[in-house]
């Protein structure tokens, strides 16, 4: 992560004092995954978060935090947009880059345009405005609308997770777009259950 990214030095400090495992080495991260924040990671922008994430190549990585509403509408955030109008549900922060960029997180089989490009398994981010127009039009139950992202630079999710700052699942693209409440405390128990130590 580039802007408040967790402190390296911090968490190597924090993962000796609390006894966590290095990473296993099982997850694949050339592939799209689901990150959850570990209980121990304090950092004000992903404690307690969801992200989806893909890889772009060169061990880089770009994602998107699914479960942090902002209490704000996409008639407020982007209030030029009129279709905008139509979505009541809040606009979440999908991360700390570019915070002034609106991205559709649609579940659905296919993409839903050209400009769309496929994050995890099913769910595709699109921000292009005559896509979002017709994703608001068409199929605004299958969406979620973020503001911004999260980039790694190459090799820095591997250290993250090599210092234990998260837990690793495999993609599921119904699982994230469940409603936000409790949803990190269901995959903390669920990366517990399984013993992960990643």
């Amino acid at each position: 992560m580039r802007a408040h990214r967790l402190h390296h030095a911090a968490l190597a400090v924090l993962a000796l004092a609390l006894g966590w495992l290095p990473f296993a080495g099982a997850a694949d991260l050339a592939e799209p995954l689901i990150l959850v924040a570990r209980p121990e990671v304090e950092a004000p922008m992903y404690k307690s978060t969801v992200l989806v994430v893909t890889p772009l190549g060169g061990d880089r990585h770009v994602g998107f935090i699914v479960n942090r509403p902002t209490g704000l509408t996409l008639a407020k955030v982007v209030p030029e947009f009129a279709p905008a109008k139509k979505i009541s549900d809040p606009v979440y922060r999908g991360g700390p880059e570019l915070p002034g960029i609106v991205f559709a997180l649609v579940q659905r089989a296919s993409s839903p345009g050209a400009n769309a490009f496929e994050v995890i398994p099913g769910l595709y981010a699109a921000h292009d405005v005559e896509l979002l127009r017709r994703i608001i039009e068409s199929e605004p139950q299958r969406a979620r609308f973020v503001a911004g992202l999260v980039t790694w630079r190459a090799g820095e999710l591997r250290a993250e997770i090599d210092l234990g700052a998260w837990y690793v699942l495999e993609p599921d693209a119904a699982l994230v777009m469940r409603p936000p409440e409790g949803l990190w405390e269901h995959l903390v128990r669920r990366a517990q259950r399984a013993g992960s130590t990643i």
